[in-house]
């Protein structure tokens, strides 16, 4: 007798009879993406507008109403005139490297060890791709659109150039291009990923932030300093971690800045 599905395979099942692959792989991912995005990203946007926990703000400075309904607005056209285009045409490629959505669920432990796989190897190209970002030209005609933020909040994290979104966008695809993974670990990556990166634009680093509890994790104040500073001397390339600007030298004046601020903070 087969065993009885668990909740969360019914509850796929009914995904599964109710759409097409196609519908869950694009339509869908993009809606379960805005909603996450969104939800995630109004808070930091909110909390600066009303001043709300000031103590945990990061930089001083605060964006107007008027600059952040502008990036919210550009938001909505990038998404809808990028992002889902970009979901549409890439089904076929992704259905062609392996992608399923079929019962059964793979195991947690696989769904662990690529998620694990897609934060490592994401992180790596981000990195080199960002780093390329910060070269005079690059930066000039695309990277500089998304640092006409440089008190960033949450929903900053997607406002930028066409280009990038494609540019920067392959490193979170590869991952899960390379594993053909099932549509449910390729929406669990999606949603950890989207929760890191507007957390890291947040502006805020509060007690519970993920950065105090969990070990190479770079999070807000990590990035945040990559965009109060000129882009020059800004360093913090990686998205996630901070191991590769470590390693490559990429975060020295961070580093140097975070030690004057300790020392300046125990000298009160």
């Amino acid at each position: 007798m087969a065993a009885p599905e668990s909740g969360l395979e019914s509850a796929w099942q009914m995904l599964i009879a109710n759409f097409t692959e196609f519908q869950l792989a694009t339509v869908v991912t993009f809606l379960l993406h805005e909603t996450v995005f969104f939800l995630s990203g109004l808070p930091s946007l909110l909390f600066e507008r009303f001043g709300l926990f000031a103590k945990y703000k990061i930089q001083k400075k605060s964006n107007t109403s008027a600059y952040q309904n502008r990036c919210v607005l550009r938001l909505i056209l990038y998404h809808v005139c990028v992002n889902l285009p970009v979901m549409i045409f890439s089904y076929p490629a992704f259905k062609f490297m392996g992608l399923r959505s079929s019962l059964p669920l793979p195991h947690w432990s696989v769904i662990v060890s690529q998620v694990l796989f897609y934060f490592v190897l994401e992180d790596f190209i981000f990195y080199w791709g960002h780093r390329a970002l910060h070269t005079k030209w690059l930066y000039k005609h695309v990277h500089s659109v998304h640092h006409e933020y440089a008190t960033p909040f949450g929903l900053t994290s997607e406002y930028a150039h066409p280009a990038e979104i494609l540019f920067l966008g392959f490193a979170t695809v590869v991952g899960p291009a390379l594993t053909g993974p099932h549509l449910f670990t390729l929406w669990l990556w999606m949603v950890l990923r989207v929760l890191e990166t507007v957390e890291a634009h947040s502006g805020y680093h509060f007690p519970w932030s993920p950065s105090n509890f969990l070990p190479l994790y770079g999070g807000s104040d990590f990035h945040d300093y990559h965009h109060r500073v000129l882009y020059t001397k800004s360093g913090n390339y990686a998205s996630t971690f901070v191991y590769m600007d470590w390693l490559f030298g990429t975060d020295k004046d961070y580093r140097k800045a975070k030690a004057v601020d300790e020392k300046e903070g125990k000298c009160l």
